[in-house]
Protein backbone atom coordinates (compact mmCIF):
# COMPACT_ATOMS: atom_id res chain seq x y z
CA UNK A 1 0.00 0.00 0.00
CA UNK A 2 1.27 3.48 -0.91
CA UNK A 3 1.87 5.81 2.03
CA UNK A 4 0.13 9.17 1.54
CA UNK A 5 1.52 11.83 3.91
CA UNK A 6 -1.38 14.18 3.15
CA UNK A 7 -3.99 11.76 4.56
CA UNK A 8 -1.98 9.89 7.20
CA UNK A 9 -3.82 10.19 10.53
CA UNK A 10 -1.96 8.41 13.35
CA UNK A 11 -3.68 7.61 16.62
CA UNK A 12 -0.83 8.05 19.09
CA UNK A 13 0.99 11.19 17.91
CA UNK A 14 0.27 14.28 15.81
CA UNK A 15 1.28 14.48 12.15
CA UNK A 16 1.65 17.53 9.92
CA UNK A 17 2.94 17.64 6.36
CA UNK A 18 3.87 20.78 4.45
CA UNK A 19 6.59 21.86 2.02
CA UNK A 20 8.01 18.35 1.88
CA UNK A 21 8.50 18.24 5.67
CA UNK A 22 6.64 15.85 7.96
CA UNK A 23 6.38 16.93 11.60
CA UNK A 24 5.77 14.26 14.23
CA UNK A 25 4.64 15.63 17.60
CA UNK A 26 4.52 13.40 20.66
CA UNK A 27 1.32 14.55 22.25
CA UNK A 28 0.74 13.63 25.88
CA UNK A 29 1.83 16.97 27.36
CA UNK A 30 0.18 16.39 30.72
CA UNK A 31 2.68 13.54 31.30
CA UNK A 32 5.62 15.07 29.43
CA UNK A 33 4.88 12.92 26.37
CA UNK A 34 5.78 9.42 27.55
CA UNK A 35 5.65 6.50 25.13
CA UNK A 36 3.31 3.52 25.36
CA UNK A 37 3.42 0.11 23.70
CA UNK A 38 1.06 1.44 21.04
CA UNK A 39 2.97 4.66 20.35
CA UNK A 40 6.25 2.75 20.00
CA UNK A 41 4.53 0.47 17.52
CA UNK A 42 2.94 3.27 15.51
CA UNK A 43 6.12 5.35 15.39
CA UNK A 44 8.10 2.36 14.13
CA UNK A 45 5.52 1.67 11.42
CA UNK A 46 5.47 5.33 10.34
CA UNK A 47 9.23 5.44 9.86
CA UNK A 48 9.12 2.14 7.98
CA UNK A 49 6.43 3.60 5.69
CA UNK A 50 8.59 6.64 4.95
CA UNK A 51 11.13 4.34 3.31
CA UNK A 52 9.02 4.34 0.12
CA UNK A 53 7.52 7.83 0.37
CA UNK A 54 9.19 10.25 -2.03
CA UNK A 55 6.87 13.13 -1.14
CA UNK A 56 8.38 13.44 2.34
CA UNK A 57 11.84 14.96 2.00
CA UNK A 58 12.64 15.57 5.68
CA UNK A 59 11.16 14.75 9.09
CA UNK A 60 10.98 16.83 12.28
CA UNK A 61 10.29 15.10 15.61
CA UNK A 62 9.18 17.17 18.59
CA UNK A 63 7.03 17.08 21.71
CA UNK A 64 3.99 19.06 22.83
CA UNK A 65 3.72 21.35 25.83
CA UNK A 66 7.33 22.39 26.34
CA UNK A 67 8.83 18.91 26.76
CA UNK A 68 10.18 16.39 24.28
CA UNK A 69 9.60 12.95 25.82
CA UNK A 70 9.94 11.55 29.34
CA UNK A 71 10.60 7.99 28.11
CA UNK A 72 8.47 4.91 28.58
CA UNK A 73 5.28 5.48 30.55
CA UNK A 74 5.86 4.22 34.10
CA UNK A 75 2.33 2.84 34.50
CA UNK A 76 1.64 1.70 30.95
CA UNK A 77 5.07 0.19 30.15
CA UNK A 78 7.35 -0.17 33.17
CA UNK A 79 4.70 -1.74 35.41
CA UNK A 80 3.59 -4.35 32.85
CA UNK A 81 7.21 -5.22 32.04
CA UNK A 82 7.77 -6.35 35.64
CA UNK A 83 5.11 -9.04 35.09
CA UNK A 84 6.29 -10.37 31.71
CA UNK A 85 8.21 -13.57 31.05
CA UNK A 86 11.47 -13.61 29.11
CA UNK A 87 9.72 -14.09 25.76
CA UNK A 88 7.48 -11.08 26.32
CA UNK A 89 10.38 -8.92 27.45
CA UNK A 90 12.42 -9.85 24.39
CA UNK A 91 9.49 -9.06 22.12
CA UNK A 92 9.33 -5.62 23.71
CA UNK A 93 13.05 -4.87 23.47
CA UNK A 94 13.06 -6.03 19.84
CA UNK A 95 10.17 -3.66 19.11
CA UNK A 96 11.88 -0.67 20.73
CA UNK A 97 15.10 -1.44 18.88
CA UNK A 98 13.11 -1.67 15.65
CA UNK A 99 12.04 1.95 16.13
CA UNK A 100 15.69 3.02 16.01
CA UNK A 101 16.33 0.73 13.03
CA UNK A 102 13.40 2.32 11.19
CA UNK A 103 14.66 5.83 11.96
CA UNK A 104 18.15 5.00 10.76
CA UNK A 105 17.02 3.16 7.63
CA UNK A 106 14.43 5.65 6.34
CA UNK A 107 16.05 7.81 3.64
CA UNK A 108 14.86 11.18 4.94
CA UNK A 109 17.04 13.29 7.26
CA UNK A 110 15.40 13.47 10.69
CA UNK A 111 15.67 16.62 12.81
CA UNK A 112 14.89 16.39 16.54
CA UNK A 113 13.45 19.61 18.02
CA UNK A 114 13.95 19.27 21.77
CA UNK A 115 12.97 21.36 24.75
CA UNK A 116 12.43 20.50 28.39
CA UNK A 117 12.55 16.85 29.44
CA UNK A 118 14.30 14.46 27.05
CA UNK A 119 14.78 11.24 28.97
CA UNK A 120 15.07 7.50 28.52
CA UNK A 121 13.51 6.48 25.22
CA UNK A 122 13.05 10.18 24.46
CA UNK A 123 16.82 10.67 24.65
CA UNK A 124 17.20 7.65 22.36
CA UNK A 125 14.83 9.16 19.76
CA UNK A 126 16.87 12.38 19.83
CA UNK A 127 20.08 10.35 19.56
CA UNK A 128 18.76 8.32 16.61
CA UNK A 129 17.85 11.48 14.68
CA UNK A 130 20.31 12.83 12.15
CA UNK A 131 20.34 16.40 13.44
CA UNK A 132 19.36 17.79 16.82
CA UNK A 133 18.29 21.29 17.88
CA UNK A 134 17.68 22.02 21.56
CA UNK A 135 16.31 24.80 23.69
CA UNK A 136 18.52 26.05 26.54
CA UNK A 137 15.96 24.39 28.84
CA UNK A 138 16.59 20.90 27.47
CA UNK A 139 17.68 18.32 30.04
CA UNK A 140 18.68 15.00 28.52
CA UNK A 141 19.16 11.82 30.50
CA UNK A 142 19.83 8.24 29.43
CA UNK A 143 18.36 7.24 32.76
CA UNK A 144 18.05 3.47 32.36
CA UNK A 145 20.41 2.81 35.27
CA UNK A 146 18.00 4.66 37.58
CA UNK A 147 15.42 1.90 37.07
CA UNK A 148 17.92 -0.92 37.44
CA UNK A 149 18.64 -1.38 33.74
CA UNK A 150 21.84 -1.11 31.72
CA UNK A 151 22.72 1.76 29.44
CA UNK A 152 22.68 -0.76 26.59
CA UNK A 153 19.25 0.18 25.30
CA UNK A 154 18.03 0.69 21.71
CA UNK A 155 21.56 1.06 20.36
CA UNK A 156 22.81 3.63 22.88
CA UNK A 157 26.16 1.92 23.48
CA UNK A 158 26.86 1.94 19.73
CA UNK A 159 25.44 5.30 18.63
CA UNK A 160 26.01 7.68 21.57
CA UNK A 161 29.84 7.25 21.66
CA UNK A 162 29.95 8.07 17.95
CA UNK A 163 28.27 11.41 18.66
CA UNK A 164 29.93 12.56 21.89
CA UNK A 165 32.86 10.18 22.43
CA UNK A 166 33.35 7.04 24.47
CA UNK A 167 34.20 8.63 27.82
CA UNK A 168 31.32 11.09 27.83
CA UNK A 169 28.86 8.44 26.68
CA UNK A 170 30.09 6.09 29.40
CA UNK A 171 29.52 8.77 32.06
CA UNK A 172 25.95 9.44 30.95
CA UNK A 173 25.07 5.76 30.58
CA UNK A 174 26.62 4.69 33.90
CA UNK A 175 25.23 7.56 35.98
CA UNK A 176 21.92 8.34 34.24
CA UNK A 177 22.48 12.00 35.10
CA UNK A 178 21.08 14.95 33.18
CA UNK A 179 23.18 16.38 30.38
CA UNK A 180 22.56 20.12 30.26
CA UNK A 181 21.92 21.86 26.96
CA UNK A 182 25.27 23.65 27.19
CA UNK A 183 27.10 20.37 27.81
CA UNK A 184 25.27 18.69 24.95
CA UNK A 185 26.16 21.53 22.59
CA UNK A 186 29.81 21.58 23.66
CA UNK A 187 30.02 17.81 23.26
CA UNK A 188 28.42 17.78 19.81
CA UNK A 189 25.15 16.09 20.78
CA UNK A 190 23.21 19.22 19.82
CA UNK A 191 23.93 20.78 16.44
CA UNK A 192 22.66 24.11 17.74
CA UNK A 193 20.78 25.70 20.63
CA UNK A 194 17.76 27.85 19.92
CA UNK A 195 15.09 29.88 21.66
CA UNK A 196 12.68 28.90 18.87
CA UNK A 197 13.35 25.19 18.58
CA UNK A 198 10.44 23.99 16.48
CA UNK A 199 10.52 26.95 14.09
CA UNK A 200 14.25 26.51 13.55
CA UNK A 201 13.92 22.75 13.12
CA UNK A 202 11.17 23.15 10.55
CA UNK A 203 13.19 25.83 8.75
CA UNK A 204 16.10 23.39 8.60
CA UNK A 205 13.72 20.67 7.44
CA UNK A 206 12.50 22.90 4.59
CA UNK A 207 16.10 23.66 3.63
CA UNK A 208 16.84 19.93 3.48
CA UNK A 209 13.59 19.30 1.58
CA UNK A 210 14.71 21.73 -1.13
CA UNK A 211 17.92 19.75 -1.56
CA UNK A 212 18.61 16.64 -3.65
CA UNK A 213 16.70 13.93 -1.78
CA UNK A 214 18.46 10.99 -3.47
CA UNK A 215 21.82 12.47 -2.52
CA UNK A 216 20.63 13.10 1.05
CA UNK A 217 19.53 9.47 1.31
CA UNK A 218 22.94 8.32 0.12
CA UNK A 219 24.69 10.57 2.64
CA UNK A 220 22.54 9.20 5.48
CA UNK A 221 23.16 5.60 4.44
CA UNK A 222 26.92 6.08 4.12
CA UNK A 223 27.26 7.92 7.44
CA UNK A 224 26.00 4.73 9.10
CA UNK A 225 27.63 2.14 6.84
CA UNK A 226 31.15 3.55 6.92
CA UNK A 227 31.55 3.08 10.67
CA UNK A 228 31.84 -0.64 9.99
CA UNK A 229 34.50 -0.71 7.27
CA UNK A 230 38.09 0.31 6.67
CA UNK A 231 38.93 3.67 5.12
CA UNK A 232 39.92 1.85 1.95
CA UNK A 233 36.52 0.18 1.78
CA UNK A 234 34.79 3.46 2.62
CA UNK A 235 36.52 5.23 -0.26
CA UNK A 236 35.35 2.51 -2.66
CA UNK A 237 31.80 2.66 -1.25
CA UNK A 238 31.73 6.43 -1.67
CA UNK A 239 33.06 6.18 -5.24
CA UNK A 240 30.14 3.94 -6.15
CA UNK A 241 27.62 6.04 -4.22
CA UNK A 242 28.76 9.28 -5.82
CA UNK A 243 28.78 7.76 -9.31
CA UNK A 244 25.15 6.77 -8.66
CA UNK A 245 24.28 10.35 -7.66
CA UNK A 246 25.98 11.65 -10.81
CA UNK A 247 23.40 9.74 -12.85
CA UNK A 248 20.46 11.57 -11.28
CA UNK A 249 18.55 14.35 -13.00
CA UNK A 250 19.11 16.53 -9.92
CA UNK A 251 22.87 16.46 -10.61
CA UNK A 252 22.26 17.65 -14.16
CA UNK A 253 19.83 20.30 -12.93
CA UNK A 254 22.48 21.64 -10.58
CA UNK A 255 25.00 21.96 -13.40
CA UNK A 256 22.50 23.66 -15.69
CA UNK A 257 21.52 26.07 -12.90
CA UNK A 258 25.16 26.88 -12.18
CA UNK A 259 25.82 27.55 -15.86
CA UNK A 260 22.77 29.84 -15.97
CA UNK A 261 23.81 31.57 -12.71
CA UNK A 262 20.64 30.62 -10.82
CA UNK A 263 19.76 28.39 -7.86
CA UNK A 264 18.92 24.77 -8.72
CA UNK A 265 15.42 23.46 -8.07
CA UNK A 266 15.86 19.83 -7.07
CA UNK A 267 13.03 17.39 -7.75
CA UNK A 268 14.28 14.16 -6.20
CA UNK A 269 14.97 12.16 -9.35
Amino acid sequence: MTFDPTTFAPTHFLWEFADGVATITLNRPERKNPLTFDSYDELRDAFHALDKCRAVKAVVVTGAGGNFCSGGDVHEIIGPLTKMNERGLLDFTHMTGDLVRAMRSCPQPIVAAVEGVCAGAGAIIAMASDLRIAAPSAKTAFLFVRVGLSGADMGACAILPRIIGQGRAAELLFTGRNMTADEGFAWGFWNRLSENVLADAQSLGRELARGPSIAHAVTKKQLDAEWHVSIEQAIEMEARAQAHCMQTRDFHRAYEAFAAKRMPEFQGD
